[in-house]
């Protein structure tokens, strides 16, 4: 595994971060995230990997640089990312209210997917995940590692070229874990750009590139 540039991928140049009246929490970051390959992104709590993944999946604007996809810049002016960047998020982002299919339905029905189609789509996601039988369950009914598990199916069902991860298998037991690197690694080899934030050493080691931050800097 190694940290340095690779052409092509997302491309994350001299990114700044400090939020008024807060700290610096990314300091002048400049990498690649590759086509075709999953990388790790490491650090101690605090140290930036949220920060580094939001700025570069479009949800949050930089202080100073610049990320940009294909030619085209990832920050769209309004904290929604482009159509081609999917995220799994570390607090889920699921509705609570809505069923673990609906929640995984809905994120194709955003793309113009028809609902009968995006329902069976949904079914097809969540049990590649080994979840199908949790379809009709409410999020707030499902556990952590479940829940999890819903959002991972929802980040990978719109087979996006990008693909942010952060944490997916945080409160995973041995085997899903290994099933959630699994479907990423199956995800980077069909080309998309798989970028995993995480502190479990384990996880690192099972990626192609590992990039670490401390501080809001890039180790070397």
């Amino acid at each position: 595994m190694t940290g340095q540039p690779v052409t092509g991928g997302v491309q994350v140049d001299a990114i700044s971060y400090q939020p008024p009246g807060t700290r610096l929490l990314l300091d002048d970051v400049t990498l690649t995230f590759p086509a075709g390959q999953v990388t790790a992104l490491s650090g101690p709590s605090g140290s930036g990997k949220t920060t580094l993944i939001s700025i570069a999946g479009g949800l949050l604007e930089p202080t100073t640089g610049s990320t940009s996809y294909a030619g085209r810049s990832l920050w769209t002016g309004n904290g929604d990312p482009r159509p081609e960047v999917a995220f799994v998020l570390q607090v889920y982002g699921l509705v609570p209210i809505l069923s673990a299919r609906e929640n995984v339905s809905v994120a194709l029905r955003a793309r113009g997917i028809a609902p009968a189609d995006a329902d069976e789509q949904a079914e097809a996601a969540l049990a590649r995940f080994h979840i199908a039988d949790l379809g009709d369950r409410q999020v707030e009914e499902l556990s952590g590692g479940q829940m999890q598990r819903v959002a991972c199916a929802r980040g990978f069902v719109v087979g996006a070229e990008v693909l942010f991860a952060d944490e997916p298998t945080s409160e995973l037991d041995e085997g899903n874990r290994g099933l959630v690197l699994h479907e990423l690694r199956a995800e980077a080899a069909r080309g998309a750009v798989v970028v995993v934030a995480t502190h479990d050493p384990a996880v690192v080691e099972a990626c192609d590139r590992h990039v670490a931050l401390d501080e809001g800097r890039l180790l070397t």
